[in-house]
């Protein structure tokens, strides 16, 4: 199911004397600087022939750039016929209104029943595009919104908006705690160094950015509009976690804090037994790739958090 393919580039003038990781962001739009970065540290990349594991590297005018990528083969991967929920379609992109208990790419322990195995049913030729179009994730367990490209020079141009950070992305949770004040947080995010399928705020880890809005107060949690400037894994979980406002139902960064004292028995049994973290990816916003025209999408609540506010204020 994988294979691996080099790929090579020569420095154009406009990249020389820029950074090593900049430059191959532009050379090669189809991945992510974080992508780059990781290549590039893992010695992935070669600069005229010769290894370099520094991002910071500044490159000049004519050098040869190669980059060894090991890619997931779509093709291999089987198409099942999974219901989805899809909200708009045009011959470049897809927006998707995710379910819960849906994971979106096959990885390790779940080769199969994910989104990307829907969209080969759905739509083929999604075959010939790098990761079946897809540009960037959900959690299993969080819903809502998503975008996916039809066309192989459709997804390069969602990337370049998701890194100028054109893509506009909203969510809106249930967290623990009550709140006062809208705020930012600006923490970079790392992979936790023991448990490491869980995420971290860490100095040394990759910058991140989430602005939130108070929509709703309850006794004990607050109803909350995010909205993010990066895309890191499980951004807006480790935040509010971070700042003592865990959402509600999230296993990996605090479930417990949503017990308090003062609730009756039976909220503290729902709360307890909501079995997944209260976040929904509400609003997507961006200028269409090819026609530049402005698009605004909206998914609805799903049930389970809608019933969540009802037992919060009654």
């Amino acid at each position: 199911m994988k294979r691996k393919q080099s790929f090579f580039k020569k420095i154009d003038r406009l990249q020389s004397g820029k950074r090593l990781d900049q430059a191959l962001v532009v050379l090669f739009p189809e991945y992510s600087r974080t992508q780059i970065k990781a290549m590039i540290v893992s010695g992935k990349v070669k600069l005229n022939e010769q290894v370099v594991v520094m991002p910071d590297k500044k490159v000049s005018y004519g050098e040869y750039v190669k980059i060894n990528v090991i890619l997931t083969n779509v093709r291999l991967l089987c198409a099942q016929n999974i219901p989805l929920n899809i909200i708009y379609e045009d011959n470049d992109i897809i927006v998707i209104d995710k379910q819960c208990n849906f994971v979106v790419h096959p990885g390790h322990g779940n080769h199969s029943g994910t989104v990307l195995n829907a969209l080969l049913h759905y739509f083929p030729k999604i075959a010939e595009v790098p990761r079946a179009g897809i540009v960037h994730r959900l959690d299993k367990d969080t819903t809502g919104l998503m975008i996916v490209a039809k066309r192989s020079c459709i997804r390069n141009q969602l990337i370049k908006l998701f890194q100028s950070r054109r893509i506009r992305r909203e969510y809106e949770a249930v967290v623990c705690g009550l709140m006062n004040v809208n705020g930012t947080i600006k923490q970079p995010i790392s992979r936790h160094f023991v448990k490491r399928t869980h995420m971290m705020v860490h100095y040394m880890g990759k910058n991140a950015v989430t602005h939130y809005s108070i929509l709703e107060q309850f006794r004990f949690h607050t109803r909350l509009r995010l909205r993010l400037e990066t895309g890191r894994t499980h951004q807006i979980r480790v935040h509010m976690a971070y700042i003592n406002h865990p959402l509600v139902g999230d296993q990996k960064y605090g479930t417990t804090q949503c017990l308090v004292q003062g609730m009756s028995s039976l909220l503290n049994d729902y709360l307890l037994n909501f079995n997944r973290q209260a976040l929904h990816a509400i609003k997507l916003e961006l200028n269409h790739p090819v026609t530049n025209i402005a698009m605004q999408f909206f998914s609805p609540l799903p049930q389970d958090i809608t019933e969540l506010l009802y037992k919060l204020k009654n």
